[in-house]
């Protein structure tokens, strides 16, 4: 049987999001220029936690779910063998070689939440930061919120691919709601994601498919086409 159970492309191939388990996936992909990827960091951020700390926001539940209960180091070590550059955040969870540069969002948090995220990468650069607010009532941003339990802004995204010199084709094995797609798109790069969740593939599809139409106005937007569809068993 294979390993992707659904796809979806575009027609001129820019944008492919595959269903499945990245670490059956991965093997068969060819080299990409870099993976920007926000792994499980395998501290229990599960769907059912509503960890939503703020006490100036409501908490946001998301249903059962055992995505984040470890770290999936084979993944990301197969993304990384295919990969030019890489972007891993968490990476301070997984085991990966010492990094010069380390890229840190500081959430300007005002609840009990860590007030910042790091993420490693393979790049030869100084340490960087970014400081957008993603918590509470006042935020940076105009993103729709509660998609995904560790969702992030696109704006942090787009300002991790900046650093990036080989980032034309651009990988995310754990695509999530498809932040990274989202960002992508809006700079013009290639983009591979893989996402085994149906539920969390779905958002993305639509959001990926939304931020195509934005363009409708000045250029014909391109379309996600179904390319393969294999029916789940049992």
């Amino acid at each position: 049987m294979s390993a992707i159970r659904d796809e979806w492309t575009t027609e001129d191939g820019s944008v492919r999001l595959l269903l499945g388990d990245c670490l059956e996936i991965l093997p068969g992909l060819e080299r990409v220029d870099a993976v920007v990827t926000d792994p499980p960091y395998g501290v229990g951020e599960s769907s059912d936690s509503g960890r939503n700390s703020s006490k100036s926001a409501f908490t946001r539940m998301y249903g059962e779910s055992d995505w984040d209960s470890s770290i999936n180091q084979p993944a990301i070590d197969l993304a990384i063998s295919i990969s030019r550059e890489a972007i891993v955040f968490g990476g301070n969870y997984y085991t990966l070689p010492p990094s010069r540069c380390w890229l840190v969002w500081d959430k300007m948090n005002t609840g009990e939440r860590a007030d910042c995220e790091l993420a490693w990468t393979n790049l030869d650069r100084a340490v960087r930061m970014i400081s957008y607010r993603w918590n509470g009532m006042i935020r940076d941003g105009k993103d729709q919120r509660g998609l995904h339990p560790t969702q992030k802004p696109v704006d942090v995204i787009i300002w991790c691919l900046s650093w990036l010199r080989m980032g034309q084709t651009i990988l995310d094995p754990f695509m999530g709601s498809g932040t990274t797609g989202v960002a992508c798109i809006r700079l013009g790069r290639k983009f591979v994601g893989i996402e085994r969740e149906p539920k969390y593939f779905e958002i993305a599809k639509n959001r990926i498919q939304n931020e195509f139409a934005k363009t409708a106005l000045i250029e014909t937007p391109k379309r996600l086409v179904q390319t393969s569809f294999v029916e789940a068993v049992g």
